[in-house]
């Protein structure tokens, strides 16, 4: 049997209840040999994670919280993961709130939901995180953020949601990548590896896929969400780190071949010599919503002179 990279490790994973992306990395960071404490709201979604995590032969902890609550204990997830399975070497921010509505049809409640857990609570996490994984000289801290926290180009501007009502859900995780950045420069040289990880498309969530959502070339796999975290979470953290990286573009990059959850067979279709077509896919769907070379991020709002 081939060795498991995570093998010993100790995990943490937010935003792990509903199926998507939270509980694909919770299951591939098992399938490696981790163990895996999971929290959000939904005890239920919780239990169907260990389930799966359990099936596999791994161990995981379920640890319900509201991460939207500022009151709520969020840094004590930490502390509670490290007393049932040992220090934290893997902390990966999955959960997310959304919404695309008019800036002006925002309300204060809304931004600040989006703040609190897009925002707040990774800060929080990271803060308590870090000290330890600085002690011990490894780490791994993952925050999943969106190409909504990109500037879109205009005028004229494109049509789609993330350039149009992506205010609030945009702001914060545009903030987010700064964090991520400003962690990654304060923690390099430390062996702690700091990261973000974009989804390049849609990804097809089972909510998604139940809603009809999921349409044409704008979309990826679980899988391929899961094996680009794998790969953040355990590459060498002095060289694969401050990244705002996007899921397929990584996973070309690094020439990984992308596996099921469950660590086994690979996913047929989404290879890294597949790839450049369906990102090439990808980038001429924005193009027609009038944002082109939408994965090259030129920054025209502020051209050099």
């Amino acid at each position: 049997m081939a060795e498991r990279i995570c093998e010993g490790q100790v995990a943490l994973v937010t935003g792990a209840s509903q199926g998507g992306t939270g509980t694909a990395i919770a299951v591939r960071l098992a399938a490696e040999g981790a163990k895996v404490a999971v929290t959000a709201r939904t005890v239920a979604g919780l239990e169907e994670t260990r389930s799966r995590i359990e099936e596999l032969g791994g161990e995981c902890l379920v640890l319900p919280l509201d991460l939207s609550d500022p009151a709520s204990d969020r840094a004590g997830l930490v502390a509670a993961t490290e007393d049932a399975f040992g220090p934290l070497d893997i902390l990966v921010n999955n959960a997310a709130v959304n919404g695309y509505v008019p800036f002006t049809e925002v309300t204060p409640q809304d931004l600040d939901r989006n703040l609190q857990v897009n925002l707040w609570a990774p800060w929080e996490l990271m803060k308590a995180a870090v000290p330890g994984m600085r002690e011990r000289g490894r780490g791994w801290v993952l925050n999943l953020t969106s190409f909504a926290a990109e500037l879109p180009p205009g005028p004229p501007f494109p049509t789609n949601k993330p350039a149009t009502g992506g205010f609030q859900y945009g702001a914060s995780k545009a903030a987010l990548n700064r964090l991520t950045v400003a962690a990654a420069s304060e923690c390099h040289g430390q062996s702690i590896a700091v990261n973000a990880l974009t989804p390049q498309a849609a990804i097809a969530t089972p909510a998604l896929v139940k809603a009809g959502w999921i349409k044409g070339s704008m979309f990826e796999p679980l899988e391929t969400m899961a094996e680009a975290a794998l790969a953040l979470c355990s590459g060498d953290p002095n060289v694969l780190t401050g990244r705002i990286a996007f899921s397929l573009q990584l996973l070309l990059e690094l020439g990984r071949p992308v596996r099921g959850l469950d660590g086994g067979d690979l996913v047929e279709g989404w290879q890294p010599e597949d790839l450049p077509a369906v990102i090439a896919g990808q980038e001429q769907n924005l193009a027609e919503s009038g944002w082109p070379d939408a994965y090259t991020f030129g920054r025209v709002h502020s051209p050099r002179p």
